[in-house]
């Protein structure tokens, strides 16, 4: 049975990936939000969810958004990018970039619930990611309250924004995800998730890193980037 990890687990596990195996954060961002792409595209296909609201947070979660947003993009979807407070950090600077030149949209004020209902058909939530330690900053109480009181269906990328990575929930009031794409491995608070659809994404990690961590991961059907939980 695939393992659930703790945070303290998750953090190890990456930082192995980064410091053992010498993966760099754009390399394992890329495939991450790929694979984001990917299992967004298998459940919510293009052809009947093309307006995408991407929200952003400032860390690595948030990068992984903005990779999956441009994959979106050249998958036929028209996302748009609510990135509230940017991260002044080359890697994340360059992805926005890349984003803007490939003519994404972006919003600066985050949409009420109402307006998001008239704008799109999907959100992803990319704020927050295992590192993530309550309360949520008033940066971001805007965006989370959109996903607490959105009636859209919600893909949170590794963790739903707001839970507590081994506890999952805090409040009644928190977020439920439809697509939970966690990524390397689930985490603890995977165990509460509810949703329609659980997949696991990155597809990159070394078979010595799984023994050791003893994570059981499922096999990856075929060439694809992501795998049904």
């Amino acid at each position: 049975m695939v393992k659930y990890l703790t945070q303290n687990e998750a953090i190890n596990v990456d930082l192995e990936l980064f410091n053992e195996y010498r993966f760099s954060v754009d390399q394992l961002m890329e495939l991450a939000g790929l694979s984001c792409a990917h299992a967004i595209a298998k459940c919510f296909p293009a052809a009947s969810n093309p307006r995408v609201l991407v929200c952003c947070g400032p860390g690595n979660n948030g990068g992984d958004g903005l990779v999956c947003a441009r994959h979106l993009a050249l998958m036929g979807y028209q996302p748009v990018v609510y990135y509230p407070k940017p991260t002044p950090k080359p890697l994340y600077e360059n992805l926005n970039h890349q984003c803007r030149l490939m003519d994404i949209c972006s919003v600066a004020e985050c949409p009420s619930a109402q307006e998001a209902a008239q704008c799109y058909d999907l959100i992803v939530d990319a704020l927050f990611g295992f590192s993530f330690k309550p309360p949520v900053r008033p940066d971001f109480a805007a965006v989370v309250e959109l996903l607490q009181q959105t009636e859209l269906p919600i893909a949170s990328v590794d963790i739903p924004s707001g839970w507590d990575v081994e506890q999952g929930k805090l409040n009644e009031c928190d977020l439920e995800p439809a697509l939970l794409i966690s990524l390397t491995a689930p985490k603890l608070c995977a165990r509460h998730f509810k949703g329609q659809y659980h997949y696991l994404g990155g597809r990159f990690v070394p078979p010595a890193l799984q023994r050791k961590y003893e994570l059981d991961l499922p096999a990856y059907p075929g060439n694809d980037l992501c795998v049904k939980l």
